[in-house]
C-alpha cells in the first residue's frame, strides 16, 4: 500500500465516523421524542418490518450482545410493545414480536422517523445515496470477509 492509498482510506474513516455520527443524532433526537433509545428503536423497527423473529436473528440485524438484546426485549415488554413467544421447534429459542400497541406505535411513528432521516440526508440526491451504499455495503463485506480470513479485494488503480 502507498503512502497516498493509506492517507485517503485514514481520510475516509475520519469522514464516514463523523457523517454517521452527525446522522445518528438526528435518529436519536427523533426517537427520543417517543421515550425511546435507538437501541430500542431498531429492535421496534425490525420486528415492524420483518415481523416475528428469533431473539437471536434479532440481534443479528440490530447488531447488540446477547445479553444487551435481552435488556432490550425485557424493557420492551415492560413497556407493552413486545411479547416473547417459544420456539416449538427449539425449546431453547424465542421468538419476539410486536404487540397491538408496538404495531400501532410504529405505524405512527415510522413515517416521521424515515422524513427525518430524508432530511439529515438531504445533501444527496437519490441516485448518489443508492451509489454511496453500494459503495460503503462493498467496503464492509469486504473489511468483515478480512476479519474472516476471506480473500481481499485486491486494488486494480
Amino acid at each position: 500500500m502507498s503512502e497516498g492509498s493509506t492517507r485517503a482510506a485514514l481520510k475516509l474513516w475520519i469522514v464516514l465516523a463523523r457523517a454517521q455520527r452527525a446522522i445518528q443524532q438526528h435518529a436519536e433526537e427523533d426517537v427520543a421524542r417517543h421515550d425511546l433509545t435507538l437501541a430500542e428503536f431498531a429492535v421496534l423497527e425490525a420486528l415492524y418490518h420483518r415481523g416475528e423473529l428469533l431473539v437471536g436473528e434479532l440481534q443479528k440485524k440490530v447488531l447488540v450482545s446477547s445479553g444487551g438484546m435481552t435488556w432490550l426485549v425485557n424493557r420492551l415488554m415492560e413497556r407493552g410493545l413486545v411479547q416473547r413467544r417459544a420456539c416449538t421447534e427449539d425449546r431453547r429459542n424465542r421468538y419476539a414480536a410486536l404487540t397491538p400497541a408496538g404495531k400501532r406505535l410504529m405505524k405512527r411513528i415510522f413515517p416521521a422517523h424515515g422524513e427525518r432521516i430524508d432530511q439529515a440526508m438531504r445533501a444527496l440526491t437519490v441516485t448518489e445515496r443508492v451509489q454511496v451504499a453500494e459503495l460503503l455495503k462493498k467496503l464492509g463485506l469486504d473489511a468483515a470477509g478480512m476479519l474472516q480470513g476471506e480473500a481481499i479485494v485486491e486494488e486494480t488503480s
